[in-house]
């Protein structure tokens, strides 16, 4: 798993223009291997469909990924007829591989990609890419399994995708249904972020895209689709299916962990209200107290359970002294985490410190309790303690919540000056303005946007294929990894 920062982070989310000329507003990647029979129909259908109904420029990316059938030369022939097509090829084999390398390349402001049985009805295609293009979310998906979906597959595959998508809300807490509908859709500002950080190369790559997005906190939008099984796909169930739970494994300990970060991805969009100087309203005041509260009620749990098992071989100080020592400890670690939303070992031991301060001012208050309750009573029965303890550790909580927020874990950005309103960014940060005005769809025979970078040679029938990659300067190295063999 990749632990190094991505490149930039993401500027605040804009509608794109509609008006001027140049680059296409939209780039649909079709990865395709050994494909020669459905390539021609399908990328046919598609232009036929982005012409009549699409209202911008757009570029359809055949991404050949080591077909050893004439399947490339089927894309040169595309190509060469179609002024809106163009071809590109990788020798080495891998949809997710495929996607990266095409949507890092890309100049349009909107990537998607569907698989070439075009087994999701195009239909869903502007409602897919409609909220990207409005600044709304920052990826969609086509879902499969949403209510108004309608699907028409065997019992086989309908069984494996929902056992699939469950074993992602249990072990990755997704909330997205779908992971591997193969309709989907990206803007390109936070395409250029968040691939350095996807490491599969084959077909985990849209779960792990997926995650890592949710958890940064971006927008997904999912749209209900039509979707009509292809008899003749040529996914190997076992293996993929193999693979993607190696995948989740890997996703998994890597969150656990807080080694990704994902701190580049949860930018400070200009469009949301938690950004906003609003008097008088605490920022996430409200989510910390629900965190708080869920870990502070967890712990009472787990401090009285432990102050019983204590309390069988020492007094009652010495026993509350362990539990609340112990119980402390976790309880930090928890806030830390789930509360306050500090992730990784950076500043961990300061925490933990300032948590012990923390634990002594409770001590304090629960030892105070429990000595006024014995010069009240000499021999005090358990229940009795209990509830004083109880009515002691409220107190301590209310207090434990305020220090945590104030002192141990301070919102860093009210040490930050205000941002100034402007739509001005840092020279380094991709930038929808400084790309030219984004057209209406030209209906001239030769494109506006200059296809170079994806151009296949001339003599691509006679000679052989070059992998496209190498000038490129592919984003991960395993993409040149001979042991990869997906």
């Amino acid at each position: 798993m990749r632990t190094d920062s991505s490149p930039g982070t993401l500027p605040a989310r804009e509608h794109l223009p509609a008006a001027g000329a140049g680059t296409p507003v939209l780039d649909v990647v079709i990865p395709v291997h050994n494909e020669e029979k459905d390539l021609q129909p399908c990328v046919l259908r598609l232009y036929e469909h982005l012409e009549r109904t699409f209202p911008y420029a757009f570029r359809i990316t055949i991404a050949d990924n080591a077909s050893t059938d004439t399947t490339p030369q089927v894309a040169a022939r595309l190509e060469e007829q179609i002024a809106e097509v163009t071809s590109f090829r990788l020798e080495q084999k891998g949809r997710g591989r495929a996607l990266r390398t095409v949507w890092s390349a890309s100049n349009a402001p909107i990537l998607a990609y569907m698989d070439v049985d075009l087994s999701t009805d195009l239909n869903a295609l502007l409602p897919l890419v409609a909220p990207l293009i409005s600044g709304h979310s920052d990826l969609a998906i086509g879902s499969r399994l949403a209510r108004t979906s309608r699907v028409v597959r065997g019992p086989k595959r309908e069984f494996i995708s929902r056992v699939y998508n469950l074993i992602l809300r249990g072990s990755l807490q997704a909330r997205f249904s779908d992971a591997q509908c193969g309709f989907k859709a990206i803007r390109r500002d936070v395409a250029q972020v968040l691939l350095p950080l996807v490491e599969d190369t084959g077909w985990f790559f849209d779960t792990e895209m997926l995650v890592l997005a949710e958890r940064a906190g971006l927008r997904i939008h999912e749209v209900p689709v039509d979707w009509v099984d292809d008899p003749d796909s040529t996914v190997h169930i076992v293996k993929t299916a193999t693979d993607d739970l190696k995948g989740v494994w890997r996703i998994g300990k890597a969150l656990a962990a807080g080694s990704l970060p994902l701190d580049r991805l949860a930018r400070p969009f200009g469009d949301d209200p938690r950004d906003r100087d609003l008097t008088n309203v605490p920022r996430g005041l409200a989510r910390q107290l629900v965190g708080f509260c869920v870990v502070g009620g967890l712990s009472t749990l787990f401090y009285l359970a432990l102050y019983s098992v204590f309390r069988q071989f020492s007094g009652s100080q010495i026993a509350n002294a362990l539990a609340l020592l112990v119980s402390a400890i976790a309880n930090t670690a928890a806030n830390r985490r789930l509360t306050f939303g500090v992730r990784g070992s950076g500043g961990v031991v300061r925490h933990q410190a300032q948590g012990l301060v923390v634990f002594g001012i409770g001590l304090a208050l629960t030892s105070g309790s429990l000595a006024a309750l014995n010069a009240a009573t000499s021999n005090p029965a358990h229940s009795t303690e209990l509830a004083v303890l109880i009515a002691a550790n409220l107190a301590a909580t209310v207090l434990r919540f305020l220090l945590f927020r104030a002192w141990v874990f301070p919102d860093r950005r009210d040490d930050a000056p205000t941002p100034q309103p402007s739509t001005a960014r840092p020279p380094q940060t991709p930038s929808y303005q400084q790309l030219p005005p984004l057209p209406q769809r030209h209906t001239a025979p030769q494109s506006s946007y200059d296809t170079t970078p994806f151009r296949v040679s001339a003599d691509a029938d006679r000679t052989p294929w070059r992998d496209a990659t190498m000038p490129l300067q592919p984003l991960r190295p395993r993409d040149t990894d001979p042991r990869d063999h997906r």
